[in-house]
């Protein structure tokens, strides 16, 4: 089979690796054409782009939707995953046996944007990956394939997207050997929600919140847009805690530093923090942060 992948970040690659060993002929990879990053703000190519060129894949970074169809009209299958682009409805017709995704989440929850982001930041305690036909809709379209998971309690959207990303493999695997004897995908059922793209402004922490809830942000946030708060007059991104398991009397965003251990209360329960980025500086842990730092009594964060 002619298969295209139209892809964005790092989570693709997996499946990109596989498809080249697959037996099936990945024809060429299509991107979002280079943005400004970093401070300098020079122009750099997707991770996927850098992947199709190191890979000596033919890479096309479409500005015009009619790039995107002459890229994919000579396809027997699409395959999306996290492009960043919502395809027209006349495109999606295009390649032969049409279009489908990989999305990170059991649909119809978490549709949209942030599946995981969102599904970390509910507190939920299981997620998944589903390959559906693309359609018209906000990932409304019939399933092929699907794994579920259960969420490490450690874990963050960073460590959830590396294993959903491998174990999307196979379930894009599956799709495309179902798609190949023309099996027909089932039509989504349960109770559909949207997952949103997260602002910075939303990503400030409320220490007024519970401890919990407080944590799950943090989690659900990292590596982007990364939760926030403010010290000293200066933004403090918060990158890992836990949830400090003693009772302790902390006014809410009040610090204490206990056997060099930064401890931010909240209105129920305190949190360890272990890791920061504090403005214009590199990531560190709490404890260097808190030795730069030199606490002063009552010191609060927000």
């Amino acid at each position: 089979m002619r298969i295209g992948v139209a892809a964005t970040p790092d989570v693709a690659i997996p499946t990109l690796n596989w498809l080249q060993t697959s037996g099936h002929d990945l024809v060429r990879v299509i991107s979002q054409p280079d943005r400004p990053a970093g401070r300098g703000q020079n122009f750099k190519p997707s991770a996927v782009s850098q992947w199709a060129l190191a890979e000596g894949v033919e890479l096309v970074r479409p500005l015009a939707i009619e790039d995107l169809d002459c890229a994919i009209e000579d396809l027997d299958l699409l395959v999306t995953i996290g492009y960043g682009r919502i395809l027209p409805e006349q495109s999606l017709s295009l390649p032969t046996f049409g279009c489908i995704n990989l999305h990170f989440s059991l649909l119809p929850k978490y549709r949209g944007a942030a599946p995981v982001q969102r599904a970390l930041e509910a507190g939920e305690k299981q997620t998944g990956v589903t390959v559906f036909k693309l359609d018209s809709g906000m990932d409304t379209g019939p399933i092929y394939s699907s794994r579920i998971i259960d969420i490490d309690p450690s874990f963050r959207s960073l460590e959830v997207f590396m294993q959903l990303a491998v174990i999307g493999v196979d379930v894009v695997k599956e799709a495309i050997e179902l798609i190949s004897v023309g099996s027909k995908p089932y039509e989504q059922t349960g109770k559909a929600s949207y997952a949103s793209k997260i602002s910075k402004e939303e990503a400030k922490i409320d220490w007024n919140l519970s401890a919990n809830v407080t944590l799950n942000k943090i989690k659900g946030f990292y590596p982007a847009p990364i939760a926030w708060t403010v010290f000293r007059g200066q933004t403090l991104k918060i990158s890992s805690a836990k949830i400090h398991n003693q009772s302790i009397a902390l006014a809410p965003g009040e610090i204490l530093l206990t056997n060099v251990i930064v401890l931010i209360g909240t209105s129920e329960g305190a949190l360890e923090v272990d890791s920061v980025i504090p403005a214009g500086k590199r990531e560190m842990s709490g404890a260097e942060w808190a030795r730069g730092a030199r606490f002063e009594s009552g010191e609060c964060c927000g």
